[in-house]
């Protein structure tokens, strides 16, 4: 028997692959993309030797992974038994980037760096609903299309290529599922820091450790956004930070990124792809001529009727006559109407408000209600990015008592640790509004508090205290404290400004409103 010769681009497979690009060569199997003469496109083509010992199990599990019918998987097309002494499986080709060669240029924007890895985990929670486990997720193995859509390339092939003989016990078959659980946790990782949690791969740096244990996203690059932090940590965490339930399901972690929001003022500054062409993995396919004259040689043909723009409407019509009446001494008459309009309309602007300010006019004989509260949102005005858990802040004014805007946690001080004065949420009344009283229900005691309002004139939300005006003070306040305030308080706003924080732990403070109630007159 002659010694097997080894492929090279421009051999053909099957009466119809022909191989193009060797991709990768792992684990005894090699990878090409291949072009198929058939259906004139490209494919994905991984081939082991038929001798080898795992040759069937390597087509077996091929066959088995066409149960995930996911579309973000590149789906099996074709299986073919010893083609050329060798087994092929042939799959779907996506014209797209693969991950690490994005990260190996800048990380990704928050916003979208959830959305990927929200994909890939939708994805790997339908292929563990079947028993099917990926085992060897890296950013190598994402890809990014134009579109934005997510594919994932290499489902199966470790338990494909693994040692033969092995039966899986279910023991090993949960550790496979948190071998994936881990691998979606350190992909978020990679995508906001372009590092790695645990040692170099794809070309990517390992992620930074302190005192053995791994710094979280936020540490590592500057603009990550809280929420999508606390995810990260919540899957790498061991155990996570402030008591957080762990995510150990892909279901649980895909869910939980789509509900994760953003922080208000991040702004993203990596570069956007919109521009950039999507080319193959490893090249652009070969450029194709037509066939006949250069364009420009014939005459061109009549486009047909239903390609032909509209006529113009009668809108258009009108704008193009008033265009040219504007020419010459006219368009000096035009400009004089113009102007005379805009002034008219300007005075009946001012009217109109001076009116609705009339007619917004407190009630004096109006009973004492709830008044609703349409806005919260936090004041943070020493922190380093300008705000405390901003996601949160709507918890406070949403009816339910067992949800509420956090503080983060300050060590080795009740008073924020002594790097800050104090920090608070903003509520805004829509409109000036004669306050009475503000109820807090506050989870842990004591809190020491402060409240704000602002002046009646004030019609943008206040981020500092500074010129605000102290209408309460209240020290030592118990989880539910009842806040009269004096009479004839009126504004918009008012600010709840923790200044001391209840003990969750020996040494960490940490404070809560879950629900705040202001009643008065409107």
């Amino acid at each position: 028997m002659g010694e097997r010769r080894t492929h090279a681009s421009g051999d053909v497979l099957g009466h119809r692959y022909v191989l193009q690009d060797l991709v990768s060569e792992r684990l005894g199997s090699t990878t090409w993309r291949a072009h198929d003469r058939t259906l004139n496109r490209n494919v994905g083509l991984e081939m082991l030797s038929s001798d080898d010992p795992r040759a069937q199990h390597f087509l077996d599990a091929a066959r088995e992974s066409t149960s995930v019918t996911d579309p973000r998987f590149l789906r099996v097309l074709d299986l073919i038994e010893d083609e050329q002494r060798h087994h092929l499986v042939v799959r779907e080709w996506a014209r797209a980037f693969s991950l690490d060669q994005l990260l190996a240029q800048s990380s990704l924007p928050n916003r979208r760096a959830a959305t990927v890895v929200a994909e890939v985990a939708e994805a790997l929670a339908h292929a563990h609903e079947r028993g099917i486990y990926h085992r060897r997720l890296t950013p190598r193995q994402v890809l990014l299309k134009q579109s934005g859509a997510v594919r994932i390339v290499g489902l199966g092939v470790a338990t494909a290529l693994a040692p033969v003989g092995r039966q899986d016990t279910l023991s090993d078959l949960q550790a496979y599922e948190q071998v994936d659980v881990q691998s979606l946790g350190k992909l978020l990782y990679a995508c906001l820091t372009s590092r790695w949690p645990g040692g170099d791969i794809d070309g990517l740096l390992a992620a930074p450790t302190e005192h053995g244990r791994l710094l979280r996203p936020r540490q590592v690059r500057a603009g990550v956004s809280r929420d999508i932090d606390g995810v990260a940590d919540r899957i790498l965490g061991t155990p996570p930070r402030h008591q957080e339930p762990p995510l150990r399901t892909a279901a649980d972690i895909a869910r939980t990124l789509r509900l994760t929001g953003e922080d208000e003022d991040i702004l993203d500054d990596q570069p956007s792809l919109a521009g950039v062409s999507s080319p193959d993995l490893l090249r652009l396919d070969p450029v194709i001529v037509p066939a006949g004259p250069p364009p420009g040689l014939e005459p061109p043909r009549r486009r047909p009727k239903a390609y032909e723009p509209a006529p113009p409407t009668t809108f258009e019509r009108g704008r193009e006559r008033a265009r040219v009446a504007a020419k010459g001494d006219r368009g000096l008459v035009l400009l004089g109407v113009v102007g005379a309009l805009v002034i008219l309309s300007l005075i009946g602007f001012l009217v109109s408000r001076a009116e609705s300010r009339s007619s917004d006019a407190i009630d004096d004989s109006s009973p004492v209600r709830v008044l609703p509260i349409q806005r919260a949102t936090d004041m943070d005005p020493q922190g380093g990015d300008g705000q405390e858990n901003r996601a949160e802040a709507k918890l406070a004014i949403d009816g339910l008592p067992e949800t509420g805007w956090t503080t983060a946690t300050y060590l080795g001080s009740a008073e924020l640790g002594g790097i800050k004065d104090g920090v608070g949420l903003v509520l805004d009344l829509g409109g000036a509004r004669e306050v009475d009283s503000v109820r807090l229900r506050l989870r842990g005691a004591p809190t020491s508090l402060v409240l704000y309002a602002a002046p009646e004139d004030t019609d943008r939300a206040p981020r500092s205290p500074g010129d605000l005006l102290a209408v309460a003070t209240v020290d030592g306040a118990d989880s539910d404290a009842s806040i009269s305030l004096g009479s004839g308080i009126v504004t918009r706003y008012v600010v709840v400004w923790l200044t001391s924080l209840p003990e969750v732990e020996p040494g960490s403070f940490r404070g809560e409103i879950r629900e705040v109630v202001i009643r008065g007159r409107s």
